[in-house]
This record gives C-alpha cells, sequence and structure tokens, in this order.
C-alpha cells in the first residue's frame, strides 16, 4: 500500500522547505481510525454541525481510506467504496486552499482506476462542484439536502 504522491509545500509561507512534504497514503480504518476520526469531526460535526451519527456510518468498516499527511501529521482524509463512491473527503481548515485535497482526490481516483472502477461518484456540496470539475466530474443531478446542506451528485469517467 506505498501509494505516495508528494508536493513541496506545506503552508502558504514555506513553498519550498523539504521538511514539509504532503503525502497521501492508504489508511487502515482500525489502526488509523483515530486520525481519521479527528480530521472528519473537526471539519463535519465541528465546522459544519452534521450529526456525528450521520458523519459515521457502516460503510467505514469495508471502505478504502485515505489520509493526506504533513510530515507525519495527518491533515486530510477521504474513503473509496467498492462500486466506486467517494466521499467524506475532508482536509484541515488550516490546510484548505494549498491543493491537499487535489493531492487527496488524486490519490482517491487513481486507486479507482488501479482497482479497474469505470465510474467513480460522489455527492458534492454545492460550493466545492468547481473543484470537482476541475478533476473531471460531472453534475448529474439537481441539488437536494443531505445533512441540511445542498449537494449535487457527480460522476466521472475513468479514462481508458
Amino acid at each position: 500500500m506505498a501509494l505516495c504522491l508528494y508536493s513541496s509545500w506545506s503552508n502558504k509561507e514555506a513553498w519550498d522547505s523539504p521538511m514539509n512534504k504532503i503525502s497521501v497514503r492508504l489508511a487502515d480504518w482500525h489502526k488509523d481510525n483515530a486520525d481519521i476520526r479527528r480530521i472528519r469531526e473537526a471539519v463535519f460535526v465541528a465546522e459544519q454541525h452534521i450529526p456525528p451519527e450521520l458523519e459515521f456510518d457502516s460503510e467505514d468498516q469495508d471502505a478504502l481510506h485515505f489520509l493526506a499527511l504533513e510530515g507525519d501529521y495527518p491533515i486530510g482524509t477521504a474513503r473509496l467504496l467498492a462500486d466506486g463512491t467517494i466521499g467524506r473527503i475532508s482536509v484541515l481548515k488550516d490546510w484548505r486552499g494549498l491543493k491537499v485535497g487535489d493531492a487527496l482526490m488524486n490519490a482517491v481516483i487513481a486507486e479507482a482506476q488501479n482497482r479497474d472502477l469505470k465510474q467513480q461518484m460522489l455527492s458534492a456540496q454545492v460550493h466545492a462542484t468547481p473543484f470537482y470539475e476541475r478533476l473531471g466530474f460531472r453534475v448529474v443531478s439537481e441539488e437536494f439536502l443531505e445533512a441540511g446542506i445542498p449537494h449535487v451528485d457527480m460522476v466521472r469517467d475513468s479514462r481508458a
């Protein structure tokens, strides 16, 4: 499970600092559970006021999880389900706008393609649709509310 993407930045002031490498790796739900939960609770529960019982579900057990790290410090996470559904994409507030989400999503998409998943699907918060469109996703639904937040369903076809 040596899926790593590196970029030579950490924060807006330290673009070329070699000690601030961002990596993305496959995570183990049991071993990395505390870090995954910490990130998702900070983003979804604390910031967006999503009830914890909606944030953590039975899909977590069998999903492939990803962690974005700055050095050894986990700063973002996402999950991939067996059917190609991507979800729970979250980056801690202090690391947003620094391409951590891009690195995370590129790793998830690459893994989906490695597993011959022809499509990747996700439900995006409406404000984030331009981010996902840059990654090749397209909107395939009308706007709907999920946990009180406007969302749209999006799909991306794998390249042949």
